[in-house]
């Protein structure tokens, strides 16, 4: 009988452009089966956003004028939930953005982004918006890796912009591939089996 690897070992360290991916029994409500970019990670901590964590309502459902546009929110996690946070793929079209990795930018000009909001110019697969964001203080993070809570992975092709996948988790573990991929068998409770 194959024995399973509960353990993998994870070498990657945990830097902009690369992703957190929750170990299978991790029960805090936020971050239980998240995938989580991280936008930044520097000696006084990392900011990311949760990935596949979407709620039912649109950007102008908290967005006072904004034009509908069926853009779904993400729960970018717990910390200032009721700021507004977007990653695009428009680059130098929206002044300010942050780079995060080669065409995935952070933030940028909110009246430019506006207008191209009310012009109907951006889709779906160029921007996500999040309510909150993930962070951790200096340290936080890497004590959390160490104790196993977290897998470090690069992005292996992903759909990050995709708001409407709902197995993203499932997935990244399989794109880690050997005993990452055999995770994804585990129920969320073990208790339950």
């Amino acid at each position: 009988m194959d024995s399973f690897n509960l353990k993998p070992a994870n070498n990657l360290e945990p830097l902009k452009g690369r992703l957190l991916i929750a170990e299978p029994f991790m029960g805090d409500p936020y971050f239980k089966r998240s995938v989580v970019l991280i936008c930044e990670h520097n000696i006084d901590g990392t900011f990311g956003f949760i990935l596949n964590r979407i709620v039912d309502m649109k950007l102008e459902d908290i967005l006072d004028g904004a034009p509908p546009s069926g853009h779904k929110i993400g729960v970018g996690g717990p910390v200032d939930p009721s700021k507004l946070f977007y990653l695009h793929t428009l680059g130098d079209e929206l002044d300010e953005s942050v780079e995060i990795m080669n065409g995935l930018y952070m933030g940028g000009n909110f009246e430019q982004l506006k207008l191209k909001l009310l012009s109907g110019t951006i889709g779906e697969g160029e921007i996500r918006f999040f309510v909150g964001y993930s962070g951790w203080d200096k340290d936080q993070l890497d004590h959390e890796i160490i104790d196993e809570a977290w897998y470090v992975s690069n992005i292996n092709g992903l759909p990050l912009m995709d708001a409407d996948i709902d197995n993203l988790w499932a997935l990244a573990l399989k794109s880690m591939g050997g005993a990452y991929a055999n995770l994804v068998n585990f129920p969320v409770d073990p208790n339950l089996n």
